[in-house]
């Protein structure tokens, strides 16, 4: 018997994941590499919804070269002479595609470009910038029109952007527990809480509660101190090792697959597989349009977790153990 929350159909596995740190890393780094140091040449806006910023201007941007690309918690930024800054958030459908010029431009029936490279389908350009070389297209799968665009001029209207969330890579252990310990949540709450940390999202939480064997329902405010040095190394490790990795699958080219649901990963996505460390199917709770996956026998001591619904439901049907499932 295998025991979940929510109902399970083919609609919730089509659902897409926000970019996180790995992924939107890498994003940063292939931009930047094909537009630092170079003048935009066009802006088109397709859907004027996605911009959501009127002055300066979106045409302010034509002819300024780009002069960095960072990473601003789950945001993409654009750093462009005259100090303007032009800020991309992905949310969950939100994509990044890099065409070189000539080669697969967006046709009305998305077909290949000339050298097999897909050509981008129209429907779903929110926007574009073309420079030397080509261009960059932001798009947008399904109809939630979350995804924006922002232009912004100057540094104090960037930093409005900054949720103030903890770079966890550039924070060593002390910071790293006082940030987790400065709210009392649940750790899965307290790691993908922008305003706590910065670029953790669903997918690699629950990575990193895996490496660390913690339940993700365990409280910050009850943490040991041993145990939130084992949550900062397993953070550092997770996104650490899955950054390296995205940039050798990419290499020089430009990522056209972004999924938080990817091969190699311990739990998440994993519902039902094997847990790499001891075997023991991966378990998850559902809730809203999220959902949590962890391993009863590495994280929870054998305890299954419910949400509140399910338990509720079921009473004393509810497995309490990954023993009466198994």
């Amino acid at each position: 018997m295998r025991w979940e929350t929510g109902n399970v159909g083919p609609a919730w596995r089509m659902i897409k994941r926000m970019p996180e740190l790995p992924d939107v890393t890498i994003y940063v780094e292939r931009m930047a590499a094909r537009l630092v140091g170079h003048a935009i040449e066009r802006v088109t806006i397709a859907k004027p919804f996605v911009l959501r910023t009127v002055d300066p201007p979106i045409e302010a941007l034509v002819g300024r070269p780009v002069v960095d690309v960072r990473r601003l918690g789950k945001r993409i930024v654009l750093a462009l002479d005259g100090d303007l800054y032009l800020i991309f958030h992905l949310m969950i459908a939100g994509r990044l595609r890099w065409r070189d010029t000539g080669l697969a431009a967006p046709t009305r029936k998305g077909k290949p470009g000339t050298t097999g490279t897909p050509a981008v389908p129209p429907r779903l350009v929110l926007a574009s910038l073309a420079a030397a070389g080509g261009t960059l297209y932001f798009t947008e799968a399904g109809t939630t029109r979350r995804a924006s665009l922002h232009l912004v001029q100057g540094t104090a209207a960037l930093e409005a952007f900054d949720r103030g969330g903890l770079e966890i890579l550039d924070a060593d252990a002390a910071a790293f527990a006082a940030r987790l310990r400065s709210e009392n949540h649940t750790l899965k709450r307290a790691l993908t809480d922008p305003r706590l940390f910065s670029g953790v999202g669903n997918a690699y939480s629950d990575e990193i509660l895996h490496r660390a064997r913690l339940s993700p329902l365990a409280l910050t405010g009850k943490l040991s101190p041993e145990h939130a040095e084992q949550l900062h190394r397993a953070a550092r490790d997770v996104l650490t090792e899955w950054t390296a990795r995205l940039r050798a699958d990419v290499g020089q080219g430009f990522p056209e697959t972004v999924t938080a649901f990817r091969d190699g990963m311990a739990v998440h996505g994993r519902f039902g597989r094997p847990c790499p460390v001891c075997g023991t199917p991966v378990q998850r709770i559902r809730y809203a349009a999220n959902e949590t996956n962890y391993c009863a026998r590495c994280q929870t001591g054998g305890r299954l977790l419910a949400d509140r619904a399910l338990s509720r439901l079921l009473r004393q049907d509810w497995p309490r153990s990954i023993d009466d499932v198994e």
